[in-house]
């Protein structure tokens, strides 16, 4: 085999249109453009959105005003207040706070505001905690520990 030997599989190319060739061709006089207009002539172009000179819908519809983000986390809150009811020592999560009522359900993570006061020392696991909410479980002697995920990315940041 030799380079000049060389061809697309067959059906694989077929030959360009012929437009403006008589006729006979089918596809002579206006080559395929319709009659007279704006889009019979070289270089047209139209705006997307374009519905020949009626009002375009977009401009139609009301404005869209106070939308809702998609895709948006929505966090469980809980205050430093409600951690003081734990025994000392105890691990609290978002199970936990489930059970013990301060919570309905955990949504997107579960974010530590520092609202109120604690005095016992708590493991709390979360995905976000506030610098107040940090410092106030830290004095108590507690530990504050930031469960990973994209969540928990996001709310750093």
């Amino acid at each position: 085999m030799k380079l000049n030997d060389l061809r697309p599989a067959v059906g694989a190319t077929h030959a360009p249109k012929r437009v403006g060739r008589g006729h006979g061709s089918g596809m002579g006089k206006t080559s395929t453009r319709g009659n007279n207009g704006q889009g019979q002539r070289s270089g047209e172009s139209r705006k997307p959105g374009f519905e020949g000179g009626q009002k375009p819908l977009f401009r139609r519809l009301p404005k869209q005003k106070h939308f809702t983000v998609p895709n948006r986390a929505v966090w469980s809150t809980v205050n430093v207040d409600d951690l003081a009811g734990f025994d000392k020592g105890a691990t609290v999560d978002a199970a936990a706070l489930i059970e013990a009522g301060k919570l309905k359900r955990e949504l997107d993570g579960v974010r530590v505001l520092g609202f109120g006061e604690i005095s016992t020392a708590l493991t709390v696991r979360a995905h976000h905690f506030s610098a107040v909410a940090r410092e106030k479980i830290e004095a108590a002697g507690g530990k504050a520990e930031l469960i990973g995920g994209a969540a928990a990315e996001s709310a750093e940041g």
